[in-house]
């Protein structure tokens, strides 16, 4: 009898330990961000002109709120199967963030190794996101409300890449590079809606730098349109409320970004520094890619400029000052009543975080921008923060008081 049952013990517990070990070779984790914020916005569009606004805000702090669930799989040799499953919502009102996407930050599965680097599908990040993203004053303390005029660049990430294949180096005593490819899924066409994106970086003392290009074609319908955090660059109307900084440009068959970043620390400061060149190319492609109410022939130019500075006051509190500068170039139209004479943006951004403990600190931001010019929907520019309706004229600031949890 006392036979029998060591025969039964036995392979429970060596079943026990076999899953045990399997169990230390693998691993998934359990994460995410909680980061409200109380915002007063100037001058924003109403029925009756400019008024003030007092809102709660969790999508455009330091991180939008998130959860997500990250995966690794030892498959021996030193390669990984490795996942990644985030999702974005909206803490006051409890709906899915990115136009209602499940796992609209990121979804994506592959094949990792210290040898070759890593190869993953799903959507993704592009490599001006990956690369270059990293040295602007709204990634680091300055929050989403301080990305570039629209977010044009696409240096904060406000738009995901849907169907892609992503290349990421290892790592080469601090340099490394990446791809990416998005299929367009157009039968007997391999370049409509297609997305590629390339970049470098490197680090080393107190000097980084990195450097990206994005191109995207028919980017109304590939990119800012089909995406569920785009949403479209515009409707049949153009209207200021959509997106002033680009929204007429939605006929455009190519959106090209070229961008270059670095930093430079010293003590307990950090500076900083980006250039941007965004193209929209080809307008009037309205077969393909989008309505032209205001018929634009050519092609719609931006430059943007950003230089930042932080401070490490104590090992718990950082200061920091951005100011941000953008110009688009005049754009031809065949309608003589239509005169884009470009547009130009000045940005000012003033901020402090504090820790209180590894996983939670409190912050305040102060934003101001000016617009001049004429801007894509052919009228006069208005100021454009991110996720704020267009303000009712050609300048609008914003302050910020937050709270941030990680977990």
């Amino acid at each position: 009898m006392k036979n029998s049952r060591r025969a039964v013990v036995a392979p429970v517990v060596l079943t026990a330990m076999m899953a045990g070990t399997a169990h230390a070779q693998s691993s998934v984790t359990l994460y995410g961000v909680v980061d409200e914020g109380l915002e007063y916005v100037s001058n924003v569009k109403t029925g009756a002109g400019g008024k003030s606004l007092f809102q709660l805000d969790s999508v455009s702090g330091l991180q939008g709120s998130r959860w997500g669930l990250r995966g690794a799989e030892d498959l021996g040799g030193g390669l990984k199967a490795i996942f990644t499953l985030e999702n974005g919502f909206d803490l006051n009102s409890g709906k899915l963030g990115q136009g209602g996407a499940l796992f609209g930050r990121q979804a994506y599965v592959g094949l990792s190794s210290n040898s070759f680097g890593a190869v993953t599908l799903g959507r993704q990040y592009d490599s001006v996101v990956d690369y270059v993203e990293a040295y602007v004053a709204a990634a680091q303390w300055a929050s989403h409300r301080a990305a570039h005029p629209g977010d044009l660049d696409n240096l904060n990430n406000s738009v995901r890449t849907d169907n892609a294949v992503k290349y990421a180096s290892p790592n080469f005593g601090g340099f490394t590079f990446g791809g990416l490819y998005s299929f367009g899924g157009q039968p007997g066409s391999m370049s409509r809606n297609q997305v590629y994106s390339l970049g470098a970086s490197y680090s080393g003392g107190p000097v980084s730098l990195g450097v990206g290009y994005l191109n995207v074609r028919n980017p109304n319908v590939s990119y800012f349109g089909d995406n569920p955090n785009g949403g479209g660059v515009t409707t049949n109307n153009v209207s200021a409320a959509t997106n002033p900084v680009f929204s007429g440009y939605s006929s455009a068959r190519t959106y090209e970004v070229i961008a270059a970043g670095g930093a430079y620390t010293f003590g307990s400061a950090t500076l900083g520094v980006t250039y941007s060149n965004i193209r929209f190319s080809n307008l009037g492609d309205t077969a393909a890619s989008g309505p032209n109410p205001l018929h634009y022939t050519g092609n719609a130019t931006f430059n943007n400029f950003e230089v930042n500075a932080k401070y490490q006051i104590t090992p718990s509190l950082v200061a920091g000052f951005a100011y941000d500068y953008t110009k688009g170039n005049a754009v031809t139209s065949t309608d003589p009543s239509v005169h884009n004479t470009g547009v130009t943006y000045h940005q000012f951004a003033l901020g402090t975080d504090y820790n209180l403990s590894k996983r939670t600190d409190v912050y305040l931001l102060g934003i101001y921008q000016k617009a001049s010019g004429v801007d894509s929907t052919g009228n006069e520019a208005v100021a454009s923060l991110p996720n704020v309706t267009a303000a009712a004229g050609n300048h609008a600031a914003l302050i910020r008081g937050g709270l941030r949890v990680k977990f």
